[in-house]
């Protein structure tokens, strides 16, 4: 039984203040293997204080005890890495393949934060007397998900310390145990008392107080559009900057000249791939019409060869959804969309039955579906993909900029021209040709109700940056 009911808060670990203790549960097996703390407003008060107090000499330092802070911080992390894999395996139910993708993502973020300082002007003479300044924003709060904990704990605070900023870390109540094994793999790099901070607890207390702490300069939050709405609310009154990188109901457009032996089966596990639950799955796969039969065959196939287990065995495409109140949400919206008369391709959307315990489902298919309808419109966030045939090129982009989202969008063809000409008509934020493999020099962020802001690369490390100008005679 794993026990954390502390904190890493001003460089020690301190005991909960105030809050309740959370059990942590195997999604696999349904066994609780772990207990967290999940603190409450005093702790939050107690890490935001932390912060603020590191702040004024951490803003000034030399960017070369920046980069060493965070080459020692990527060292320590490297190290721990495959214990970190296991937990992600373990807590969340990813596969081992699927896990080690993100902790070779958090090695990515290291590795573009320290390039940026190697070449990145925080001060620009702009002629005419005008010098530009970027300066660290303040104090931040992170807030991030549960699907990918880890690496979305270090997509934001990497850049922000590297930015020059202090940082509090309160990571999903339902990964509490992987945030506080960050904390202790990074602990060792000695990182100075209050650059980083990490708690845990619930969104409706700590979360909150975060939030709405007037000391607190800016909040990245990595969640549902419904947490991103409450988070914007709450941060209003103190005029704090926001990030928000929301959900997605991605389109995957596969015009007539694409390869459909090829990109049907790999659309088909793009969307499955972590249980659907990924925020730029694609989601929403688009096809001419005349060539329905032929992509029903090839999605069928490919969903027959989609092996749902244990998420640490051999072969696994993918293992259970991660949490008892996320398998019911996928469950409750299958049946809603079923009482709408969807069609169906392939069996599936109920627990599997070789498998007693465990939050496993079948993958799902649903085609073709009308893009109205409301399995089309609401993110699933489960292993569903939808199909929906086009007439023609106007009328792809017109159903896949049909939904409040922009997180992300595919386009697959064999003509780069053709496809380069309809990525530039799509209303999302991240858009590849091809399944491209992932680059952090690519932002990474949506339109609409996505959210706002850019994680990745240069755009990621300037959100948190203040523009400065100094005017002289």
């Amino acid at each position: 039984m794993i026990e954390e009911n502390r904190f890493f808060i001003g460089g020690q670990w301190v005991a909960a203040q105030t809050g309740t203790c959370a059990a942590v549960v195997d999604p696999a097996t349904e066994e609780v293997f772990g207990r967290a703390m999940l603190g409450g407003a005093s702790d939050a008060d107690a890490a935001v204080a932390a912060a603020v107090s590191a702040f004024p000499a951490w803003s000034i330092s030399p960017v070369a005890d920046r980069k060493a802070l965070l080459q020692r911080m990527r060292a320590a992390f490297a190290e721990a890495a495959p214990a970190i894999e296991a937990l992600l395996i373990r807590e969340i139910g990813l596969t081992r393949m699927v896990a080690g993708g993100q902790t070779a993502m958090c090695l990515a973020h290291f590795d573009t934060a320290l390039e940026l300082l190697d070449t990145y002007a925080f001060a620009e003479d702009r002629g005419g007397g005008v010098t530009i300044v970027r300066e660290p924003v303040g104090v931040v709060v992170a807030i991030t998900s549960w699907n990918a904990p880890v690496s979305q704990m270090l997509c934001k605070a990497v850049p922000a310390i590297a930015a020059g900023c202090t940082v509090v870390v309160k990571p999903s109540e339902l990964a509490p145990l992987c945030g506080m094994a960050l904390a202790r793999a990074l602990e060792p790099a000695g990182i100075p008392p209050g650059v980083f901070n990490l708690l845990n607890g619930e969104g409706g207390s700590c979360g909150r107080r975060l939030v709405e702490h007037p000391d607190v300069a800016m909040v990245s939050f990595t969640g549902s559009v419904g947490g991103g709405g409450r988070v914007a609310a709450l941060a209003a009154s103190t005029i704090k900057r926001v990030h928000q990188e929301l959900g997605g109901k991605s389109a995957n457009i596969l015009l007539p000249d694409a390869d459909f032996s090829q990109a049907v089966p790999s659309s088909v596990i793009g969307c499955m791939m972590n249980a659907g639950q990924v925020c730029a799955a694609p989601t929403r796969l688009l096809v001419p019409q005349d060539r329905w039969d032929e992509v029903a065959a090839l999605a069928r196939d490919a969903a027959a060869r989609i092996v749902v287990g244990a998420p640490d065995g051999e072969g696994v495409t993918y293992g259970p959804l991660s949490n008892r109140a996320q398998f019911d949400r996928v469950r409750d919206l299958l049946r809603r969309a079923r009482a709408q008369g969807t069609p169906e391709l392939v069996s599936g959307g109920e627990c599997l039955t070789q498998f007693p315990l465990g939050f496993y489902m079948n993958p799902t298919i649903f085609g073709p579906v009308d893009p109205d309808a409301l399995i089309a419109q609401e993110e699933v966030f489960g292993p569903v993909l939808c199909i929906h045939t086009y007439r023609d090129e106007d009328d792809a982009v017109a159903i896949a900029n049909a939904t409040p989202f922009g997180l992300a969008a595919y386009v697959q063809s064999g003509d780069p021209a053709a496809a380069r000409r309809v990525a530039g008509r799509l209303r999302a934020g991240y858009v590849t040709v091809n399944f491209p493999r992932w680059t952090p020099a690519a932002p990474f962020g949506g339109y609409g109700r996505s959210g706002n802001g850019r994680q990745y690369g240069v755009w990621g490390f300037e959100e948190f940056l203040e523009i400065k100008s100094i005017v002289q005679n």
